[in-house]
């Protein structure tokens, strides 16, 4: 179990936190995507304030620690490890209360290439303290838009988490997962749409909580299921609906570093929420 302090060092000298990866420019173009209400930006969500530009980059400048200042326009953006760590340990509560009350979850993510290990570490835990797990439209398909034009995608569970695998032989495959991949890359809010409908058409259970990222947490809070996950400074939409209440947890941190790195903090979230093995 890492202390604080160790956790702390771990973000910022693994690139989770402190000076990350994502480009500024690239952050700031997301908010002027999400400010013109660009689906590629908002993930699922409709917001219901005005957010505009200027009032998302205050916005994450306060969730994420990333520099307020509108004229720093360029080099790698930041995010602060204390808002890391403030928000891992409220993912870590409610994760633990989840587990006390043994509700549904479902869990998804679309960095399967990144993100899969600590999800799957969260589901198995989950599972064990008594949750039930849910898989609904397992195998069934989604029609997601990608940078060829719509492509059909099946919906898969690894390890008890949802993931997007582009139909073997479909034009336009190519883009995300290949074979021996876990999954394809995407913001899209489709696939957890998919999912919650089919478990409503087949009267079976619905999750009380969403965990995961991106279109999955937005689709989720947008249609009034409690969600929490993590976000990079450059998904303003996690961060939006968080500040409406449409999120409970957003965590911010950098999601596209080595997979081995979030192994510390599957540890210390699953310690926190008294999960741990």
């Amino acid at each position: 179990m890492l202390s604080v302090g160790a956790l702390r060092a771990h973000l910022v000298a693994a690139g989770l936190a402190g000076r990350v990866s994502t480009p500024r420019e690239k952050s700031l173009h997301s908010y002027r995507l999400f400010a013109a209400r660009d689906p590629r930006q908002t993930l699922g969500l409709d917001p219901e304030g005005e957010w505009g530009a200027a009032e998302l980059l205050r916005l994450m400048a306060d969730r994420c620690g990333v520099s307020p200042d509108p004229t720093d326009t360029s080099g790698q953006d930041t995010i602060d490890p204390d808002c890391t760590v403030a928000a891992l340990d409220a993912f870590a509560e409610r994760l633990g209360r989840a587990a006390q009350d043994r509700i549904p979850v479902l869990l998804g993510t679309g960095h399967p290439h990144r993100l899969l290990g600590f999800y799957a570490s969260l589901a198995a835990a989950l599972s064990a303290a008594g949750c039930v797990i849910l898989t609904p439209a397992y195998g069934g398909y989604v029609d997601m838009p990608t940078q060829f034009g719509v492509r059909r995608h099946n919906l898969w569970y690894v390890g008890g988490v949802a993931v997007v695998r582009p139909v073997p032989g479909a034009e336009g495959s190519q883009e995300g997962a290949g074979a021996g991949e876990p999954g394809a890359h995407t913001h899209s809010p489709l696939p957890v749409r998919a999912a919650l409908a089919a478990a409503a058409e087949q009267g079976g259970v619905l999750p009380r909580l969403v965990v995961g990222d991106h279109g999955f947490v937005c689709g989720a809070g947008q249609l009034g299921i409690e969600a929490i996950g993590l976000a990079d400074s450059d998904d303003p939409a996690v961060f939006v609906a968080e500040a409406e209440g449409r999120v409970s947890v957003a965590v911010p941190l950098d999601d596209t570093v080595r997979s081995d790195y979030y192994r510390p903090l599957t540890r210390y979230v699953l310690h926190r929420a008294w999960l741990s093995q």
